[in-house]
């Protein structure tokens, strides 16, 4: 009996030390699908015939990875309300329910909640039973979500980390099912856990989590997110600063005997004569050693590109953001028209940047006395760079100094004297 009981103590902490060596190793190492699967799968069975075995240690050093992580992972979404809409959005659209789209926000600010008050009671240990069992009912539809995610694909990222940590289908289903497996300990092992507080005081607790996370979201939805973490955030250079030359590659081909050879320019012997007769052009390829900072590509009405002239103006650039013009908001329509005309009188550069369609802008610059040269680039890229529609953005030779939400709409000399 002796022997079998250690075996078993072994056995729990192997699996344990197992749940949280795979947990980072995911992180690090995506392409191993069938050795992922087996070992969690076979990891999760463990769990659960040795479920009467793990001590309090155990379970709460899982209670606390499981609250930390769904901390995180609500906060950091939670920082990004529109974000997470977006996500959901694609959902909608790869589900082929476009109609629940007025709910994508609303749906955003409930599941971040849900993730970050969920965090914080298992952190703080509140209500350990009922929390778990929520906990349970989530992740069981987390969990098939995303092994849907990882088979189907039908949304590239399934944005669980938000923008602050991008991860892929099959490493998201990984996250879920070492998840699974600490809470599957916490639900087995909670009665070994004591109590901190008070009925009344885990209410209390738990109502100030819910009502500060809910106000931290309205906040970030009603202005710009505290925390950036996309490209475009306030310091980004979006111009690399000590650009490296590009690489031209130019391949020929033997005349006489078909054979190819690739030369990195200028080192093939283009001043041979002999050379060039017996090679003939074929092809080149470019390549570019700087790292893409961003995606943006701003064209004019007629295709022209005016990426650079507008994102390296060495002034001040003004460039107002405006995803989609139907669904923008004009609360500060008047505001925005003043802030133009001001940038037009004291020669400060000022561009509309939109996905709409030509005529939209027209009617819609018309309708509104709109002094300003409109240019297009792509809804998605148009969303990375501000969530606010419409927004602004002040840039400065590449560098982004600033960017507002509409609600915070600035005076233009208070910002220029601000920067100069």
């Amino acid at each position: 009996m002796q022997e079998t009981g250690l075996k078993r103590k072994i056995s729990v902490w192997v699996v344990f030390i197992v749940v949280i060596i795979t947990g980072y190793l995911i992180t690090k190492f995506e392409n191993f699908n069938s050795i992922y699967v087996t070992l969690l799968s076979a990891t999760l069975v463990m769990v659960v015939i040795l479920r009467n075995d793990f001590n309090p240690f155990h379970v709460s050093v899982a209670r606390t990875l499981l609250g930390l992580l769904f901390l995180f992972s609500g906060f950091v979404k939670g920082v990004d309300p529109i974000g997470t809409q977006y996500r959901i959005e694609d959902y909608f659209i790869a589900f082929g329910t476009e109609w629940a789209m007025p709910l994508a926000l609303p749906l955003s600010v409930i599941l971040n909640g849900v993730e970050f008050i969920l965090g914080g009671m298992l952190l703080l240990n509140l209500r350990l039973k009922l929390t778990i069992w929520i906990v349970l009912f989530v992740m069981v539809g987390f969990t098939i979500v995303t092994i849907n995610d990882a088979l189907n694909n039908p949304v590239p990222d399934c944005g669980c980390f938000g923008d602050a940590l991008i991860i892929s289908n099959w490493q998201t289903m990984y996250k879920n099912l070492v998840i699974d497996a600490f809470l599957l300990i916490v639900l087995f092992g909670h009665s070994k856990t004591k109590k901190w507080f008070s009925a009344r005081m885990e209410w209390v607790l738990g109502l100030i989590i819910l009502v500060g996370f809910t106000g931290f979201q309205i906040y970030n939805i009603r202005h710009l997110p505290l925390l950036d973490f996309r490209n475009w955030k306030v310091g980004n250079h979006m111009v690399n600063e000590n650009p490296l030359p590009k690489k031209f590659y130019l391949t020929y081909r033997n005349i006489e005997t078909g054979i190819e050879k690739e030369y990195l320019s200028p080192d093939y012997p283009y001043n041979d004569s002999v050379w060039m007769s017996n090679w003939e052009f074929v092809g080149q390829r470019v390549v570019d050693p700087n790292p893409r900072l961003h995606d943006l590509s701003i064209e004019d009405q007629n295709g022209d590109n005016y990426t650079a002239a507008l994102i390296e103006n060495p002034d001040f650039q003004f460039l107002i953001i405006i995803e989609s013009i139907p669904h923008a908001s004009l609360k500060k329509i008047d505001e925005i028209r003043q802030f133009i005309q001001q940038c037009n009188v004291q020669g400060v550069s000022i561009a509309l940047i939109t996905s709409s369609l030509p005529e939209t802008v027209d009617d819609f610059t018309e309708e509104h006395d709109l002094q300003v040269d409109p240019y297009f680039a792509d809804d998605i890229t148009l969303k990375a760079m501000i969530r606010s529609n419409p927004g602004l953005i002040l840039l400065k030779d590449g560098l982004v100094l600033d960017k507002w939400h509409y609600n915070d709409w600035p005076q233009l000399d208070d910002t220029l004297i601000r920067f100069e």
